[in-house]
């Protein structure tokens, strides 16, 4: 089996309304105001896991700012879940500066059947993943639930790109220490904090953390999913994509071309996200 564990899709309604969308919500203008940049919705994607051989995708946003479309996104994803019980699994896009908002939204995400809550996007969601006040209302419904929570991580190196932010691995383990509870997932590799692994403190503080490869092809040569399976466990590494910002098809040769033993390949395109995600 294999599940692409980060995916994000839009309602049909977002292509026609791109101007006004990136006018109301910081994120979407950051990653999407340029009419090139691609969407899909629920129907593009699974086409393309068709194509690739994908058996199952989880399905998210991308951290808005603004409360009304991120509600329209959530429904959107809980309907095409919904309606696609056996190809998709979603997570709730809320952010942490609304609250008890951000905690009410959540938890009715979760009530309709999702299953975590992500992408969250610090720097143009605008809070400080490393203020455990600011994040106490999300980490502690994920928590109490028993769910995972998907945070965008960028590198401190290397060539920029849209939506790329500072919330680097330093951060990021400050945030993880924070919250020693929760499931946590660091997309994009965690912003290269699988490295310090090898740090037997680090090794101890990211026990219950998980990497995703979202967007890999951009950021790493395919020696990294080698790289990371051993140093953070091959049973803490993600197959994902990040489509559509690229077709699934990209980063999942690049994975085949690892040259991985096969029950570790196997776990990580599909058989660690069935034990986490409880597919």
């Amino acid at each position: 089996m294999i599940i692409d564990a980060h995916c994000h899709i839009l309602p049909p309604s977002f292509c026609d309304r791109r101007d006004e969308i990136a006018q109301r919500d910081a994120t979407f203008a950051a990653l999407l105001s340029d009419p090139n940049a691609r969407m899909a919705t629920a129907e593009d994607l699974i086409a393309a896991m068709d194509r690739d051989g994908v058996d199952r995708a989880v399905v998210m946003g991308m951290g808005w700012t603004d409360f009304e479309i991120a509600k329209e996104v959530n429904d959107y994803i809980i309907q095409a879940v919904a309606d696609n019980p056996t190809r998709l699994s979603g997570f709730g896009s809320v952010n942490p500066v609304w609250g008890e908002a951000a905690y009410a939204e959540g938890k009715r995400c979760i009530a309709a059947g999702l299953i975590g809550i992500g992408e969250l996007h610090a720097d143009s969601q605008d809070f400080d993943i490393t203020d455990v006040a600011a994040m106490s209302p999300v980490m502690e419904l994920t928590r109490s639930e028993h769910l995972p929570v998907l945070i965008h991580a960028s590198e401190p190196v290397g060539h920029q790109y849209p939506g790329k932010g500072t919330t680097t691995p330093d951060k990021l383990y400050r945030f993880i220490q924070n919250h020693p509870g929760n499931v946590i997932i660091c997309a994009h590799w965690g912003g290269g904090l699988p490295f310090y692994n090898l740090m037997p403190e680090v090794r101890e503080a990211l026990k219950s953390v998980y990497f995703d490869s979202a967007a890999s092809p951009f950021l790493y040569r395919p020696d990294v999913f080698r790289a990371v399976s051993e140093l953070a466990w091959s049973r803490k590494v993600l197959f994902a994509s990040d489509y559509p910002l690229m077709e699934i098809s990209r980063p999942l040769e690049q994975a085949k071309a690892a040259g991985l033993a096969p029950d570790v390949e196997a776990a990580l395109l599909g058989g660690n996200a069935a034990k986490l995600f409880g597919l």
